[in-house]
């Protein structure tokens, strides 16, 4: 039972507090917390679960937000760790994107959405199509309407008919003229090569994602033509466990609109579609860069929206860098950030320059780590392939349909 949910920004500032039980939880855990997070780091910040003195503490960061949840009593870690991820999944969703502004712009839809989705420690309500349902997502012109009127709730006057349900997660009876339902898997790529251009690691998180406009209660199953490659798979909850356990069947009722219906990850993968080469020498007080990138193993559909980055030693006093093709940028906060997009058919592009050093120091000894980011449409590195879609009801006018998408995740490369 969770006892008390906070929002913290990055400054360690709390956005918003919300008392979920008669017990109250004072702020002073926010103190506690963020003096050990600035004091120990990011390993602090990298536990989910932490023991203060006074409470157990379950946190989650996404893009600088801190979703801090407190609690006295023995729970499942899992279980808080998981309604954090889908509150930050939620307002994300609602508001277009998490940040300190956004958050302070709708105050009044985050604890309307809170006092929905949990119930005196307890979580309740978690589907966005529901809430969407009992909530009215922030517009312009709802804004309005709460200036003029004075009325600044969005709660529904009546319950959705979901809620009573045994699929909570599907509006009640929708209707289609056209139905369809179309099936994404967009993968990320995460990939470690060392100095010496080995690979050291490299694996794929992928999802699979679903966009569904279907009359009725429909009943669907998904199969894949390699599903024994895949590893740490997770299921959104129309998901039923059985047939996946026995046949590697996805079978489900599906929410209405967009959601995703699974998760996976692909490990030990052999290679990687694009090499970064970098090169650094130094002596007398300047280090020459060279970095060279091309196609390592041709997916066979373009590589595009190629960028490599990487972060200038706090030694560097100037940078001289240019391209032969694409253009090469030098941030404020002193990241070098070289975009490519397509590689060219003629020529390999690569970058070279000179970095100057401080004064006294006659070579680098902090070599960066370069970044890399690209894109392929059509591909999913992975190998996985879906075998079918079958609906047990077909409506009149069925269209469906399948996409392919792989990125760069965290994909560095070491020099």
């Amino acid at each position: 039972m969770l006892q008390c949910i906070f929002l913290l920004s990055d400054s360690g500032e709390v956005m918003l507090e919300k008392q979920l039980t008669g017990h109250r939880v004072d702020r002073s855990i926010c103190d506690w917390f963020w003096d050990h997070a600035i004091s120990q780091g990011d390993a602090f910040k990298s536990q989910p679960v932490i023991a203060s003195p006074t409470h157990y503490l379950f946190q989650v960061v996404r893009e600088g937000i801190t979703f801090l949840a407190c609690t006295q009593v023995e729970m499942p870690p899992l279980m808080g760790i998981e309604f954090l991820c889908r509150v930050a999944d939620v307002l994300s969703d609602y508001l277009g994107g998490l940040n300190e502004d956004v958050i302070k712009d709708n105050f009044v839809i985050v604890y309307e959405l809170l006092d929905e989705m949990i119930d005196n420690g307890f979580p309740l309500t978690t589907e966005p199509n529901i809430l969407r349902e009992m909530i009215a997502p922030p517009n312009i012109v709802s804004k309005v309407l709460s200036v003029v009127t004075g009325n600044s709730s969005n709660v529904s006057d009546t319950l959705p008919g979901a809620t009573g349900s045994c699929v909570p997660w599907r509006a009640a009876d929708p209707k289609y003229a056209n139905n369809e339902v179309y099936v994404d898997l967009v993968e990320e790529m995460d990939a470690v090569i060392n100095r010496d251009g080995v690979l050291v690691k490299c694996e794929i998180y992928g999802e699979v994602q679903v966009n569904s406009h279907l009359s009725g209660l429909p009943d669907l199953t998904l199969s894949f033509a390699n599903p024994s490659i895949l590893d740490d798979v997770r299921f959104h909850p129309c998901v039923r466990f059985r047939p996946w356990e026995s046949h590697q069947i996805l079978s489900f009722v599906p929410p209405d609109g967009e959601f995703k219906l699974m998760s996976y990850r692909v490990k030990k993968l052999k290679s990687t579609p694009i090499y970064v080469k970098p090169q650094l020498t130094s002596d007398a007080g300047k280090c020459r860069v060279n970095v060279l990138v091309g196609i390592r193993n041709d997916p066979g559909k373009t590589v595009d929206s190629i960028t490599v980055q990487f972060q200038l030693p706090p030694c560097i006093l100037s940078a001289d860098l240019t391209s032969n093709h694409g253009t090469v940028n030098i941030l404020s906060n002193k990241i070098c950030s070289w975009s490519i997009n397509r590689i060219p058919k003629d020529k390999a592009p690569s970058l070279s320059g000179t970095l100057v050093l401080e004064s006294e120091l006659d070579r680098l000894h902090v070599f960066p780590t370069f970044r890399v980011g690209f894109r392929i449409m059509g591909v999913a590195l992975s190998g996985l392939q879906i075998d079918k879609l079958d609906l047990r009801t077909v409506p009149n006018r069925l269209y469906k349909g399948f996409r392919a998408l792989t990125r760069a995740g965290e994909f560095e490369v070491r020099s």
